[in-house]
């Protein structure tokens, strides 16, 4: 499977994803510059965490005008599967891929620690092997992740199935005390309507490996390869 890894000024999550993708799991990742136009032939797209332009005037809002975003557009609207990670996920938010937007954590100060997470939907390219219900760990490490979104479009993301991940307790309680940063109804990732554009805060990918303490957040990467698998084989 190919993927491509989008690198902005700042990124700096982008070699974690390059190494999990094709020393972890043994595939095809290619890193594309934010100056690029095209994403080659690239199956699926990930846009990294960082501070892309030094999160100057909001976070990821210089970044969605990058030339290679214009490409990423039309890849997530022709049904490409985008996956955006902390920054990343900003980035899409203000590209227009996903609604709502990100404040200030509620604490007002940079969180970083282990996170739980509760899994809200497996219909999803990038959540297919993992329960609906299940518990994993993955962890944050922004300043900006409260999400937030006017009540009348919460409700459609909630009724339509829209929350892929919720901050939670070790029993998978969505409380106030799980909540790190303030995010509205303990959101920590969501998709758009088609499904194939995830956004989400925690770093699945800092929780890869045994050394790195968990390799809960490996199923997301390994739902994408399983998923671009079934593609390939309906395609042909």
């Amino acid at each position: 499977m190919k993927f491509a890894v989008v690198v902005f000024p700042g990124s700096n999550c982008d070699r974690d994803y390059l190494h999990v993708l094709g020393n972890v799991l043994r595939q095809e990742v290619t890193a594309v510059w934010h100056q690029d136009t095209s994403l080659g032939d690239a199956q699926c797209v990930i846009l990294p965490g960082g501070f892309s332009y030094g999160d100057y005037l909001r976070t990821g809002a210089l970044a969605c005008f990058s030339p290679i975003m214009e490409a990423v557009r039309d890849f997530a609207n022709g049904g490409g599967p985008v996956l955006g990670i902390c920054n990343g996920f900003q980035i899409l938010l203000e590209a227009g891929l996903l609604p709502g937007a990100m404040l200030r954590n509620r604490s007002l100060r940079f969180v970083c620690r282990r996170q739980l997470l509760r899994v809200e939907n497996t219909n999803t390219p990038f959540t297919s092997l993992y329960e609906k219900g299940q518990v994993i760990q993955a962890p944050i490490a922004h300043g900006e992740g409260n999400y937030y979104l006017e009540p009348a479009e919460l409700r459609q993301l909630e009724d339509n199935g829209r929350i892929v991940f919720r901050y939670a307790d070790s029993q998978g309680q969505a409380t106030d005390e799980a909540n790190p940063n303030g995010s509205v109804n303990n959101i920590a990732g969501i998709a758009n309507e088609a499904g194939n554009v995830l956004g989400m805060m925690p770093h699945p990918e800092r929780s890869s490996e045994e050394v790195l303490g968990s390799t809960d957040g490996l199923a997301v990467f390994q739902s994408a390869i399983a998923y671009l698998a079934e593609r390939g084989k309906a395609a042909c």
